[in-house]
């Protein structure tokens, strides 16, 4: 195949699932082309946007930033764009007919197709468009997982069978589809021989996850937890993202059996009012998800439970957003993504009566996201005088003679440590803590 193409420059817009996709374009073209990452578009010869099409200004900023590509590409002609993700997935030809100056648009199950997308660019001239759902494939395809880090995520599963009523992952990612069991084993495996210690497993709605062993039984998620944790090298296990309705009994009792599970929880709320949940298709009561969280504090006390918020779905009164602020207060969130409504085309909830007004909306996420900072800076002072074992990820974004690590309960932590030690595991007395990072120092070990 050509050796033409030899620097990439990704832009990676939304979730966890879009940032280990890029990874793996990365790997795929790394593997095919001999190419090397650029962190600067001007030097690139080819750039991919890694899209999310959860809300409508990310996918229009994915436009804007095709704008400023076609730019480059006006100086530099041989540059090719590609655009992925799930913007790609929804819109499909009609990004090629708004931006004529794309050269492939693929779609999260066809990433691993890219070298085949982009030889037949070259060859034939015109854009190429692959938006197929060919299930699971591209775990096939992609090369083995290469990292220096101490962590890393591994996908699990694809898509997403709910069909939430604001949601587009359903027809954008397709149907929950999970990867055979010993596939998943086998790149876990993969990256603790490799020295990590850390792993995230990653699915639109993770705890879902359904896998076929090699003798045609099925294992459920907590089963697969189970036998990670149990591997040697593994010293933390997370996963994101969940969905209430799979919290079972089985999985919310890992977290009193097994050490390795980290103290953090992210479980989707978006609402503390009955009625909008039920709009939403949610699938379960404000009740019931304080329920979850009651049993998940029995079996681990000092569990992080952070949370996505929709202020101002379609036909929400004040009444229902008090009935959100009275769960946030119940509950104790540590942290929180929260944002207005966005109607996606094609979703129910786009069809749906929505007369509040923006400005409106916009003070209740300002309330909303006000006391959910309060509660995050109430466990982080909580936290002061503790000693945290952090694995430590990079070099302090406060500066360059600290290193940046990270707790069991997902906080930042900064302090002052020596490059060796990134990727390791150390334990860090906290001295103070704000909204958003933890300032520790190295606890010296005999």
């Amino acid at each position: 195949m050509s050796q033409v193409l030899t620097k990439l420059h990704i832009k990676t817009y939304g979730c966890q699932m879009n940032e280990y996709d890029s990874d793996k374009m990365v790997d795929v073209l790394r593997a095919c082309e001999n190419m090397v990452q650029t962190d600067k578009p001007e030097e690139a010869d080819i750039i991919l946007f890694n899209t999310c099409s959860i809300r409508e200004k990310a996918e229009e900023k994915v436009f804007s930033d095709l704008g400023r590509a076609r730019v480059l590409k006006q100086a530099n002609p041989r540059l090719l764009i590609g655009v992925g993700g799930c913007v790609a997935s929804q819109e499909g030809e009609a990004i090629i007919k708004r931006a004529p100056y794309v050269d492939v648009v693929f779609g999260p199950q066809t990433l691993h197709r890219l070298p085949q997308l982009i030889a037949a660019r070259r060859e034939s001239g015109k854009p190429q468009v692959d938006i197929s759902f060919p299930e699971i494939e591209k775990f096939d395809h992609v090369p083995a997982a290469q990292t220096t880090h101490g962590t890393a995520f591994v996908s699990i599963m694809e898509g997403c069978s709910k069909y939430c009523t604001f949601c587009v992952v359903p027809y954008t990612r397709g149907e929950e589809m999970s990867r055979p069991y010993a596939d998943v084993m086998r790149e876990v495996e993969s990256l603790i021989a490799q020295g990590v210690g850390e792993i995230t497993l990653l699915g639109q709605n993770v705890n879902a996850y359904q896998g076929e062993t090699d003798d045609g039984d099925t294992v459920d998620f907590a089963f697969l937890l189970q036998t990670v944790a149990a591997l040697p090298g593994v010293q933390r296990l997370r996963y994101t993202t969940s969905h209430p309705r799979e919290m079972s009994q089985r999985l919310i009792d890992l977290y009193a059996t097994t050490p390795k599970l980290a103290s953090h929880l992210h479980l989707p709320v978006q609402s503390g009012s009955d009625r909008i949940l039920a709009a939403m298709k949610r699938g379960y009561t404000a009740l019931e998800y304080k329920s979850i969280v009651r049993k998940l504090r029995a079996a681990r006390p000092e569990i992080s439970i952070t949370s996505d918020f929709i202020v101002g779905f379609p036909g929400e009164t004040d009444a229902d957003f008090e009935a959100t602020m009275k769960l946030i207060d119940d509950v104790a969130f540590d942290a929180s993504f929260s944002f207005i409504f966005s109607a996606r085309p094609g979703t129910p909830a786009a069809e749906m009566a929505d007369d509040t007004p923006y400005e409106t909306k916009l003070a209740r996420l300002h309330r909303l996201q006000a006391r959910i900072a309060e509660l995050g800076q109430q466990v982080s002072e909580a936290m002061s005088g503790t000693v945290q074992r952090v694995v430590v990820e990079n070099i302090s974004r406060k500066s360059e003679h600290e290193l940046a690590g990270r707790t069991a309960n997902n906080r930042v932590v900064n302090f002052v440590g020596s490059p060796g030690m990134l990727g390791r595991y150390v334990d860090v007395r906290i001295l103070s803590g704000t909204l958003h990072t933890l300032r520790g120092e190295l606890v010296m070990e005999p």
